[in-house]
């Protein structure tokens, strides 16, 4: 059974790889990532993560992984700022408050899509402008929901954490070899079930 990731996502591949998996293929899925009026952060996130699997072409033998980051304050979702004043703006709602980061992952095997969501709470420090600054400066908040990526420069804004830290990196580990274990597909490396 073949593994396509849908998802350009290097952060992604660089966690599969974690588990001993390196998908045969990367076809990222193309959608409308607009979330619906009053849609909120988790189901949102779900809905997200299920049409990215839909929407990837995929054969008989292949196996689909999707997955979608959202960063949730109450029910507002900070998705991937447009540009660095919209960067700025999220890390200003987020200085010094507890968020939510949900990650939902879906598998599709033909027609059948299974899924998985994750919530983790973040705290954030309470930011200066000077560290916001340099945070903007580094530019690791491109592409990145809520502007930034606890992985890279950020892990130093970000003193605790409840859940999964490979969540909040984009693609929770534990959840995902389920996923794949229960399909069937054979995790190399992985720990045992």
């Amino acid at each position: 059974m073949r593994l396509v990731l849908g998802s350009a996502s290097p952060r992604r591949r660089d966690l599969l790889a974690q588990i001993g998996v390196e998908p045969d293929a990367i076809r990222p899925a193309d959608i409308d990532e607009t979330p619906a009026p009053g849609e909120l952060p988790r189901p949102y996130c779900a809905r997200m993560a299920r049409e990215k699997a839909a929407a990837v072409a995929a054969g008989p033998d292949e196996l689909v992984l999707t997955a979608d980051t959202t960063v949730a304050l109450g029910r507002r979702i900070l998705g991937k700022p447009a540009d660095a004043a919209e960067a700025v703006e999220f890390l200003m709602m987020l200085s010094g408050r507890r968020h939510r980061v949900i990650t939902a992952v879906a598998l599709r095997h033909g027609d059948t899509i299974r899924a998985r969501d994750v919530v983790t709470t973040v705290q954030m420090k309470r930011l200066s402008d000077m560290e916001i600054s340099w945070y903007i400066r580094t530019g690791d908040w491109q592409g990145k929901a809520g502007a930034y990526g606890i992985q890279g420069p950020a892990g130093a804004l970000i003193p605790w954490i409840n859940g999964s830290f490979t969540g909040v990196v984009g693609l929770p580990l534990a959840e995902t070899a389920n996923l794949l274990r229960g399909a069937g597909y054979t995790i190399p490396d992985g720990p045992a079930s």
